[in-house]
């Protein structure tokens, strides 16, 4: 069974649908618990081949949304015209083991059987859900961003903002992209306040990139919205640490 590397489980889901000749008989919902699939596995449980015959059986185990786990079981045998392979779809293993049996064997010796550990499926579920995903690529939008790079500098009020440096490199800003990376209320000196930190990405006209990150909040002895604008995110989180008062309040 060729499985596409970059496949996601949505995709398998529709190949492995769209490809069974009998997916109409699957209950409709089970179909829609299979829309919320994070996480797919495939196993060989069982296959047979002699001169007449190729037959062989897969589990595909599903992690959904809530938690819970699906299997459809799928066989896989060459009996359509001039040869060609027919896949079906099933979801209990009686079933499959059932349809399988229908198939003419021709000559041949015992099919091969696999053991089929859910546990080790359910496992590698996991760890695909847990490997490391690649981030998603910046898209800048162009939107008069030098404009907006001057008018982000101009807002800012803390005596370390970025200085003349980074606002003439901005000026040859030509897209740009907004991101909030944190937003949070909590305590300050008795009363709430409000955090949020933005990164603002700017692709410049010589082709290279560069981000100011920008602190608003609401720590003021009046409450006011203020915001505070620095170079990089390590200094913009610790200003925002120093804001709340408690080192480790914001992460």
């Amino acid at each position: 069974m060729n499985v596409p590397n970059d496949e996601t489980t949505e995709m398998h889901v529709e190949r492995l649908l769209g490809r069974a000749l009998n997916s109409f008989d699957l209950p409709d919902a089970l179909v829609e618990r299979l829309d919320s699939a994070l996480a797919h596995a495939s196993s060989l449980h069982s296959s047979h081949h002699s001169a007449a015959l190729h037959r062989v059986t897969y589990r595909h185990t599903y992690l959904l949304a809530d938690g819970s786990s699906l299997s459809l079981w799928e066989l896989v045998h060459n009996t359509g015209r001039d040869g060609r392979e027919q896949h079906e779809l099933y979801t209990d293993e009686t079933d499959v083991r059932l349809a399988a049996s229908r198939l003419p064997i021709g000559r041949s010796g015992p099919d091969v059987e696999l053991d089929v550990d859910l546990d080790a499926d359910l496992e590698l579920l996991g760890a695909l859900l847990t490997l490391p995903t690649a981030p998603a690529p910046v898209v800048y939008v162009p939107d008069d961003s030098a404009d907006h790079a001057r008018r982000v500098l101009r807002r800012a009020e803390n005596p370390d903002r970025p200085g003349e440096a980074v606002a003439a490199r901005l000026r040859g800003a030509f897209a740009h992209h907004i991101k909030q990376v944190f937003g949070r209320q909590c305590g300050v000196a008795g009363k709430d306040a409000g955090f949020a930190l933005y990164e603002h990405a700017f692709l410049l006209m010589d082709g290279s990139e560069m981000s100011v990150w920008e602190v608003e909040h609401t720590a003021t002895p009046d409450g006011r919205h203020m915001c505070e604008v620095y170079e990089d995110e390590h200094t913009a989180r610790e200003a925002m640490e120093r804001r709340a008062r408690v080192r480790g309040r914001v992460r």
